[in-house]
C-alpha cells in the first residue's frame, strides 16, 4: 500500500504496454512502409490501429502519469501517504487484468475488434467476440482511472501539512487536482458508451441502430464528450511537469503562478464545452459547427497565457541547460506551434 511503491508498479505497468503498443505501431508503419499490400491481412492492420490506440492511451501514456502523481503528491503536499491506500493498490491491480483481456482480445475465434480506437458505431456492433473483451476492458480501465482520482482529490483537498495552502502547492499538484476532476466527470461518460454498444450487441436495443430508431452519431457525441477531455487528461499532468521543471533550470519561482492555476481550471472547464469539433463532417449544422469553432478558439486563451508564463520565467533567469531543460524547451516550441495548427 506504500504510495511509492504503487507509483513504481505504474512506472514498470506503463513501460510494459508502451513495448507491447510500439511493437504495434512498427507493424502499422512497417505495413505503410509502401503502396499495397505487404506483411499484414487489413483486418489484422485494423486491429492494430485498434490496441495501439488504445493500449498507448489507457496503458502506457495514463499510467505513467498516474505513477508520477503517486509518487510525487504525497510528498509534495507533505502527507505520509495517500488518502486511501488500499484503493490506491486495487486501482493499480486492475490494469494488468485490463491489459491482459485487450491483448487477448487479438485470440479469440474471429480476432480483435478491427474498430479504431474510438470505436465507432455501427462497426462495433457487427464485431466477434473480440469486442467484448475491449469493452470489458475499458470499463476496468475507466474503474482504475476513477478510483484513483477520487484517491488524488481526497489527498490534495484533505492531506495537506500544516501550511501549505491551496495556493502554496507545486504546479504538479494543482495539475493533478484538476485532471482527476476531468478523469471522474469523463470515465463514466465512456462507460456509459462503451455499455450502450454491449447492449446494443446483445440485448437487443438500438441506441446506435438507425433502423431500430438509434443513431450512429449519437455514439460518436457521446464518445466525444469523454474524448476531448481525455486529451486534457493527457496533456494537463505534462503541463505540471513543465511548470516544475521551467523554473527549477531558470532558478527563479514561476512566472504568474496564480493566473497558471486558473488557466488550467479554465481549460479543463472549456474541455467539456468543444468536442463536436471531432466531429464536423458528420452533418452538424452549421450554427453547431460555428459554436464549436468558436469554443475551441477560445481554449487558445488560457492555453497562451500558460506559454506566455512558461516563456516569462525563463526571461532573465539564470538558465542551465540540463537534459530535463532541453525537453522542457522542445515541448514549448513544439506544443505553440502545434497550438497554432489547432487554430487553423
Amino acid at each position: 500500500t506504500n504510495h511509492k511503491d504503487i507509483g513504481t508498479m505504474y512506472l514498470w505497468f506503463s513501460f510494459a504496454m508502451f513495448m507491447v503498443g510500439g511493437v504495434m505501431a512498427l507493424i502499422i508503419r512497417s505495413e505503410l512502409f509502401q503502396p499495397g499490400l505487404q506483411i499484414v491481412e487489413p483486418e489484422f492492420f485494423n486491429q492494430m490501429t485498434t490496441l495501439h490506440g488504445l493500449i498507448m492511451v489507457f496503458g502506457a501514456i495514463m499510467p505513467a502519469f498516474v505513477g508520477f502523481a503517486n509518487w510525487q503528491i504525497p510528498m509534495m503536499i507533505g502527507a505520509p501517504d495517500m488518502a486511501f491506500p488500499r484503493m490506491n493498490n486495487w486501482s493499480f491491480w486492475l490494469l494488468p487484468p485490463a491489459g491482459t483481456l485487450l491483448i487477448l482480445s487479438m485470440f479469440v475465434p474471429g480476432g480483435s475488434a478491427g474498430v479504431g480506437w474510438t470505436m465507432y458505431a455501427p462497426l462495433t456492433v457487427q464485431q466477434g467476440m473480440g469486442m467484448d473483451l475491449v469493452i470489458f476492458a475499458v470499463h476496468i480501465l475507466g474503474m482504475s482511472s476513477i478510483m484513483g482520482s477520487i484517491n488524488i482529490v481526497t489527498t490534495i483537498l484533505n492531506m495537506r501539512a500544516p501550511g501549505m495552502t491551496m495556493m502554496k502547492m507545486p504546479l504538479f499538484v494543482w495539475t493533478w487536482l484538476i485532471t482527476a476532476y476531468l478523469l471522474i466527470a469523463a470515465m463514466p461518460v465512456l462507460a456509459g458508451a462503451v455499455t450502450m454498444t454491449l447492449t446494443d450487441r446483445h440485448f437487443g436495443t438500438h441506441f446506435f441502430n438507425a433502423a431500430g430508431g438509434g443513431d450512429p452519431v449519437l455514439f460518436q457525441h457521446i464518445f466525444w464528450f469523454f474524448g476531448h477531455p481525455e486529451v486534457y487528461i493527457i496533456a494537463i499532468p505534462a503541463f505540471g511537469v513543465v511548470s516544475q521543471v521551467i523554473p527549477a533550470f531558470s532558478r527563479k519561482p514561476l512566472f504568474g503562478y496564480a493566473s497558471m492555476v486558473y488557466a488550467t481550471a479554465s481549460i479543463a472547464i472549456l474541455s467539456f464545452l468543444v468536442w463536436a469539433h471531432h466531429m464536423y463532417t458528420v452533418g452538424m449544422p452549421v450554427e453547431a459547427q460555428l459554436y464549436y469553432m468558436f469554443a475551441t478558439m477560445l481554449i487558445a486563451v488560457p492555453t497562451g497565457v500558460k506559454v506566455f508564463n512558461w516563456v516569462a520565467t525563463m526571461w532573465k533567469g539564470s538558465m542551465t541547460f540540463e537534459t530535463p531543460m532541453l525537453f522542457a524547451i522542445g515541448f514549448l516550441f513544439l506544443f505553440t506551434l502545434g497550438g497554432f495548427t489547432g487554430l487553423v
